[in-house]
C-alpha cells in the first residue's frame, strides 16, 4: 500500500488542467516531471560527476595541508585557513548564487556554477603565494551549495514523486564516492607530484562535468514566477529555517569527530599513518551506502529518514571511544560513522524542497551552507574539548550532544509544520 502523505511531504501546487496550460510551469520545479532525452539515470549521473569534483576538493585539502605548508613556507595552522576559506565561500555562495540564478534555466545555472568551480581551481593551481591561494579557495567554494541545491531540484524533477528521494540520493552519490576514491587519489597525487597537480585534477573533473551536463541534462526554462525576491522569501519561512538549523546543529557532531580522525586513529587506535587513507575510504564507503539507504527511506517517510539518522549517529558516536582499543572495531565504527551521518542527507534535502514552496532554489542550496556551518562549528568544538584536556575521545561526546540536539530541533520543526492551517500546504502528488 503506498505510504500516506505526512506533514513532511509538502509543497506541491495544483495539477495542470486543460483550461490552465501554464499551471505546470507555476508549480515548484521539484513537483514537475521533466523528460530527459537520454533518460533520468544518465542525467542524474552526469550531475553526480560534478558532486564528485566538489566532494573531492572539499575533503582532499585536509590531506594536502603538509604539502601546501612546505611549498608556500607557512605554518600548518595558517594552511588550515584554506579549509575555512572554502567553507566560508560555501556559506556565502549558496544563497547568493541561487538567488541570482533564480530566473535562469536550471541546466544553464549548473553549467555556470561548474564553470566557476573550474576557474577557482585553475586559480588555485596558478596561485603564487598564500594570500592568492586563500582567495582562490574562497572562490572555489562559492558554487558548492548552489550546485547541489539546483542539481537536487533537477534530479527530483526527472522522476515520479515516489522516487524523488532516490533521485536526490543518486545525485549526491558523487559527493560520497569522492570520499572513497577522489580524496585518497588526490592525496596520493599531491604527495607525488605536488598539491597543484591535485587541484588540476579537480579542474579536469569539472571540465568533464560541463560536457556531461550539456549532453545529458535537459534544458528547461525557469519557472516564470521565480525571482530573487521570491527566493529570499524562503528565509521568512519558519519550516525552512528550522530544517536548516537541524543540519547546522545535528551534523556538527560528525565533523567534530571526522576533523580529528587521523590523530585519533594513530594515537588511540595505534594505527600507522599509512593506514589513514584506508580509514578515510572506509568512512566514504559508509557514506555511500548510507546515502543510498537514506534515499529509499526518504521515499517512504522523510521523518523516519531524519530521525533514524540522528539516532544512529548518536549511538555510533557514543560507542566510538570504546572501539578504539581494537583496530578492527575502530574501522567498523568509522564505517557506521559515515553510514549514519549520511543516512539523513536525502531526507533533509527533500524536506527543504518540500517546505520551501516556490522558493526552492535558495532553500535547497542553503542546505549545504548549513552543513558547512556544521563543519566549521563542529571542528571548532572538537578542538575546544581536545584543548580542554578531554583528549581525542572528547569530540565523540560533543557529537552525541549535537546529534540529540539536532533531533530535538527537528521535533520542534515538525510541530511548526502542524501549528495551524496557515502553515500547511497541499501534499506532493505524483505527476
Amino acid at each position: 500500500m503506498p505510504a500516506r502523505p505526512t506533514a513532511d511531504v509538502l509543497a506541491s501546487s495544483e495539477r495542470a488542467t486543460p483550461t490552465d496550460p501554464d499551471a505546470a510551469r507555476r508549480r515548484p520545479e521539484s513537483a514537475r516531471l521533466i523528460q530527459a532525452p537520454h533518460g533520468p539515470t544518465a542525467a542524474i549521473m552526469a550531475m553526480a560527476v560534478g558532486g564528485f569534483a566538489i566532494g573531492t576538493t572539499e575533503f582532499a585539502s585536509m590531506g594536502l595541508l603538509p604539502e601546501i605548508s612546505r611549498s608556500l613556507q607557512i605554518t600548518e595552522s595558517h594552511t588550515g585557513n584554506l579549509i575555512s576559506a572554502y567553507a566560508v565561500g560555501v556559506v556565502i555562495g549558496g544563497p547568493v548564487l541561487a538567488g541570482l540564478g533564480a530566473r535562469l534555466p536550471r541546466r544553464l545555472t549548473l553549467l555556470g556554477l561548474m564553470g566557476l568551480l573550474v576557474i577557482g581551481h585553475i586559480a588555485s593551481v596558478l596561485a603564487p603565494n598564500y594570500p592568492s591561494l586563500l582567495a582562490a579557495r574562497f572562490f572555489s567554494g562559492l558554487p558548492h551549495g548552489a550546485y547541489f541545491g539546483i542539481a537536487s531540484l533537477m534530479a527530483a524533477s526527472l522522476v515520479p514523486a515516489e522516487r524523488r528521494g532516490r533521485a536526490v540520493a543518486g545525485m549526491m552519490l558523487g559527493l560520497t564516492v569522492a570520499n572513497v576514491v577522489g580524496v585518497p587519489l588526490t592525496t596520493a597525487i599531491g604527495q607525488i607530484w605536488g598539491w597543484r597537480a591535485a587541484y588540476a585534477l579537480v579542474a579536469g573533473i569539472g571540465l568533464l562535468t560541463l560536457i556531461l551536463v550539456r549532453i545529458f541534462v535537459p534544458s528547461v526554462a525557469a519557472a516564470t514566477r521565480s525571482t530573487i525576491r521570491r527566493e529570499l522569501g524562503a528565509l521568512r519561512n519558519p519550516r525552512v529555517l528550522f530544517t536548516l538549523a537541524v543540519g547546522a546543529i545535528g551534523f556538527g557532531g560528525m565533523f567534530a569527530v571526522y576533523t580529528y580522525i587521523a590523530p585519533t586513529m594513530t594515537t588511540l587506535a595505534g594505527l600507522a599513518e599509512s593506514t589513514i587513507p584506508w580509514v578515510l575510504a572506509t568512512f566514504g564507503l559508509g557514506m555511500t551506502i548510507g546515502t543510498l539507504t537514506g534515499g529509499r527511506i526518504s521515499d517512504r517517510n522523510v521523518t523516519a529518514g531524519i530521525t533514524s539518522g540522528f539516532i544512529a549517529t548518536a549511538v555510533t558516536m557514543a560507542a566510538f571511544p570504546f572501539t578504539l582499543s581494537v583496530p578492527v572495531l575502530a574501522f567498523v565504527n568509522v564505517f557506521f560513522m559515515g553510514f549514519s551521518s549520511s543516512l539523513m542527507l536525502p531526507s533533509l534535502q527533500v524536506r527543504l524542497m518540500n517546505v520551501a514552496g516556490n522558493a526552492q532554489s535558495l532553500a535547497a542550496s542553503m542546505n549545504h551552507s548549513a552543513l558547512n556551518l556544521a563543519n566549521a562549528g563542529g571542528a571548532w568544538l572538537g578542538g575546544v574539548v581536545i584543548a580542554a584536556g578531554w583528549g581525542y575521545t572528547g569530540p565523540a561526546k560533543v557529537a552525541v550532544v549535537l546529534s540529540i540536539t539536532g533531533l530535538i530541533v527537528f521535533g520542534a520543526s515538525t510541530l511548526v509544520g502542524r501549528s495551524g492551517p496557515g502553515h500547511r500546504v497541499p501534499a506532493l502528488r505524483p505527476n
